[in-house]
């Protein structure tokens, strides 16, 4: 009131300059500037002056004064009422008690810059400017004793809306923050009112004539006075009485709540800065009052059990999702132990992701408070934070309640949004007995073993589970064929027996195989599943022969099997018709040339089903001649032991022998295979006529006029046989005497060559020339072109090599023992071949040349040397 602006410092201490001579009315600090804008006189009477200070700079000691410009609305000097600046120094707005409100536009800060205009002029007074910016709009809030207008200044011309009718007193309207979404507060007596630039938004049922009206940090601070008792406060006096005490409430508007309330005495404003709310009171006290911190605040609702309230004030103060889910915790906690459930559960399906979901979970496993565990499973589903158990209870609670609606949303919901574990989920349906919902999930997520599993365990759907089996990709398909093949033949085996066929020749499933892009299918290895048709013959042949028809190439199992199969039905078959028709069906079998690399177990099968045409073609195949013969000589069928000797005698001899034997051994009359048999034995020389006669000699019923004329045509062969041989024996016996008689001539007697033509050219022989010992003579000059070597005889040459290539044959053969008992087992007539070593003189003595002979001189060996080089040399006379 004396001019001065003060200052005061957080240490409390004061300051001051003389800005006006007489007063100063309004004060306005911008938030973002270091500007003050004051109102004050400097002489009596209605003039008011407006200052804008720069407290950044200094004159003399005091902030720079950068404008000075009176206040007044025209020409009519009038007083100011309230002062606003925006924070962009741009506009400032004089609202006047006269209805008038003056607005300056640009800097505010320079004359030269900014220009004045009346905006509002009216008949009431104003009391309250605000303005307010929303990205690029500006607008101005007017509030009179009787009405509250905005204007935006953004838009040529200004234009005005008028908000309300009703209005307020000095002080009692402010601009509220972001968090309040900058909405005009109007505080009059009955409400207070909450204004857009456009409409009038909410309004609070605050009592009491207002005074002063702040906004700070979200808070919404009035000074009021009430004609009622108020409470007391540590602040203000203590006298109870005294009922024109003033009331401070700070309300919290986005909480709904009431932060503070105290009575002060006679206050003269309520200023905001650094962190606090300061207090003026007309006693000259400043009172501070300092915002408990958010944790305080908290541990004060929860013991009031305010959790709706803490929550709010949780999230308006940005606090994290871990305090808020403890809160929702303790909320819930508090709902519980008050029995309500359905408020608690609520809670607890607030703190999912958060707190343990086993804490929930076992509060309700309380059969009465199952549905407040199936809502809380079910949102922790909906999250996909549950794992099998999670999913197995909640789908127990499904069953228990009966409620198979809710069962069916929530199996059946889509590929992408399934928040549990299906095979778990397979599981809990069927062991509650669920089985279309358990096939269901199963079908549509790809699980066939339990699709299966339920089909033929628990539904007994065994159509169904063949025809599921025919869509699954090829290894899935065989898998389950393999492992349900039994099941399905026992059952359908005729529609089985189909799937096998098409599994193992050329299988697709049932969607690929139509149309024309169809691929080609894969094949399953038929003898894998033989093993299924163990009681199902019928339907095992049918498979096997269609496999043997369609897939030549079959496993050899496939054949084995088929083979065994037309046996034991032949074996077991009494009528000849059909027997006839299965005998043939088996030989053709056998005839197909399968099983020649597994003849011993076809043999071994023909033979178990005593299978004669079968066994005896296996042998005939196996050229086990001497089996068949003994397969007859068993069955007493004489015919048939000669006629297998008839055709296999010239491969394998001893069949004749073993034949003779047979028949020697009888002793029924059996003179005609007897007779037979010795015709070929004699013809071919099989056996010594000696080892005939002692074979037959064990039969009582051959007489010696069986083999009669064998014996005598024998001896008749034999006593020929030895002429010829004593013949050739005189024969070799002369030759022999000649040669040594030759030879001991040539070495005691001279040789006279009397040869008159050449051997060669047969012309007139003539001198030089060349004679052997030999007897032929030869001209030297054909000799030498003629001669392979000068010291032999070009004429006997050729018949010598033959000779001397024989006799290093036999020299070289003399220690050839593998092949002499070779010979000897192979041939027929073993004497000649000892004869034939003999010949060779393989038996002979070796006698070195360093073993003189007894009685002989070493003078006398070396004239027999002498000698036979004498032979071996030529002479040329």
């Amino acid at each position: 009131m004396e001019g001065q602006i003060w200052f005061l410092l957080r240490n409390l201490e004061l300051s001051s300059f003389q800005a006006y001579k007489l007063r100063v009315t309004h004060l306005y600090q911008l938030k973002q500037h270091s500007i003050l804008a004051s109102v004050g006189e400097d002489e009596e009477g209605i003039n008011p002056l407006v200052k804008v200070w720069n407290l950044e700079k200094r004159d003399g000691g005091n902030p720079l004064c950068t404008r000075i410009f009176p206040a007044i609305p025209g020409n009519k000097p009038t007083v100011v009422s309230c002062l606003t600046v925006h924070e962009n120094l741009n506009f400032m707005a004089i609202g006047f008690t006269d209805g008038s409100v003056v607005l300056t536009k640009g800097d505010i800060t320079r004359d030269r810059h900014s220009k004045s205009q009346i905006l509002h002029e009216g008949s009431y007074p104003i009391t309250g400017l605000a303005f307010r910016q929303s990205g690029k709009t500006t607008h101005l809030f007017v509030a009179t004793t009787e009405n509250i207008q905005c204007y935006t200044l953004s838009v040529k011309d200004y234009p005005k809306l008028e908000l309300d009718t009703r209005g307020c007193g000095l002080r009692c309207s402010t601009l509220s923050d972001p968090s309040q979404d900058l909405q005009f507060i109007v505080a009059g007596d009955e409400c207070v009112y909450l204004y857009q630039p456009d409409e009038r938004g909410p309004c609070f049922a605050f009592e009491g004539q207002k005074l002063i009206a702040h906004w700070y940090r979200g808070y919404l601070v009035i000074v009021s006075k009430e004609r009622k008792p108020s409470p007391k406060s540590e602040f203000a006096g203590s006298d109870p009485q005294n009922s024109d005490k003033q009331i401070l409430n700070i309300y919290d508007l986005g909480n709904k709540f009431i932060a503070y309330s105290s009575v002060f005495d006679d206050v003269v404003d309520v200023l905001a800065e650094w962190g606090c709310l300061y207090v003026l009171t007309r006693d000259g006290k400043l009172h501070a009052l300092q915002e408990k911190d958010t944790q305080t605040k908290l541990e004060m609702l929860f013991r009031k059990n305010l959790f709706e309230m803490a929550i709010h004030l949780a999230r308006s103060h940005h606090l994290d999702s871990d305090g808020l889910s403890e809160i929702f915790r303790q909320y819930g906690d508090h709902l519980y132990n008050k029995g309500n459930h359905d408020g608690a559960i609520q809670q607890y399906i607030r703190t999912i992701g958060k707190l343990e979901p086993s804490y929930v979970i076992r509060k309700f496993l309380d059969a009465q408070r199952i549905h407040n565990l199936t809502a809380y499973l079910q949102t922790l589903h909906l999250q996909s934070l549950a794992n099998a158990d999670h999913t197995t209870l909640l789908l127990n609670c499904y069953t228990k309640l009966k409620d198979i609606s809710k069962l069916e949303e929530f199996i059946k919901t889509s590929e992408s949004e399934v928040h549990f574990d299906v095979e778990t989920a397979i599981k809990v349906l069927r062991q509650a007995g669920c089985y279309s919902h358990a096939v269901y999930l199963a079908e549509k997520h790809a699980h066939h073993e339990w699709y299966l599993k339920i089909q033929l365990e628990d539904i007994k759907n065994y159509q169904e589970a063949l025809r599921y089996i025919g869509k699954l990709p090829f290894e899935q398909a065989e898998s389950n064929m393999k492992r349900y093949g039994k099941i399905l033949m026992h059952h359908v085996p005729n529609e089985t027996t189909e799937l096998l066929k098409v599994l193992c020749t050329n299988y697709q499933p049932v969607g690929d195989r139509e149309g024309p892009g169809a691929l080609e299918g894969r094949k399953a290895n038929p003898d894998e599943f033989i093993p299924i048709f163990a009681n199902n013959s019928r339907e095992l042949k049918a498979f096997l022969e269609h496999m043997s028809e369609v897939q030549p190439d079959s496993p050899q199992g496939v054949y084995d099997t088929l083979l065994e199969l037309r046996l034991q039905n032949w074996a077991h078959e009494q009528d000849p018709q059909v027997k006839e028709r299965l005998h043939n069906e088996a030989i053709s079998l056998l005839k197909s040339g399968k099983f020649r690399s597994v003849f011993d177990k076809a043999l071994v099968l023909c033979q178990m089903h005593n299978f004669k045409d079968g066994v005896l073609y296996l042998y005939e195949q196996g050229k086990l001649f001497q089996q068949i013969m003994h397969y007859h000589m068993q069955n007493e069928q004489y015919k048939k032991v000669v006629e297998v000797c008839e055709l296999y005698g010239d491969q394998e001899a001893c069949l004749w022998e073993q034949a003779l034997g047979y028949f020697a051994h009888k002793e029924e009359d059996c003179k005609e295979y007897i007779t037979a048999v010795l015709k070929h034995i004699e013809t071919k020389n099989l056996m010594p006529p000696l080892l005939v006669v002692q074979t037959l000699a064990h039969n009582s019923t051959a007489t010696l006029s069986v083999i009669k004329d064998y014996l005598v045509s024998k001896l008749q062969k034999q006593s020929r046989q030895i002429e010829q041989d004593e013949q050739r024996i005189q024969k070799y016996r002369e030759e022999t005497k000649r040669i040594r008689k030759e030879i001991e001539e040539l070495k005691s007697s001279p040789k006279i060559f009397q040869k008159t033509k050449c051997s060669i050219c047969t012309s007139a022989l003539e001198l030089p020339s060349v004679h052997f010992l030999c007897g032929h003579s030869f001209h030297q000059h054909c000799f030498e072109s003629y001669s392979e070597s000068g010291s032999e005889c070009p004429t006997c040459l050729p018949e010598n090599r033959k000779v001397m290539d024989m006799i290093r044959a036999q020299e070289q053969k003399r220690d050839l023992h593998d092949q002499f008992q070779h010979q000897m087992k192979c041939s027929n007539d073993s004497f000649s071949v000892v004869a034939d070593y003999f010949g060779r003189g393989v038996f002979n003595k070796l006698t070195l040349i360093t073993d003189l002979p007894p009685g002989k001189s070493a003078a006398v060996l070396d004239a027999g040397l002498q000698r036979e080089l004498l032979i071996h040399t030529k002479r040329s006379t």
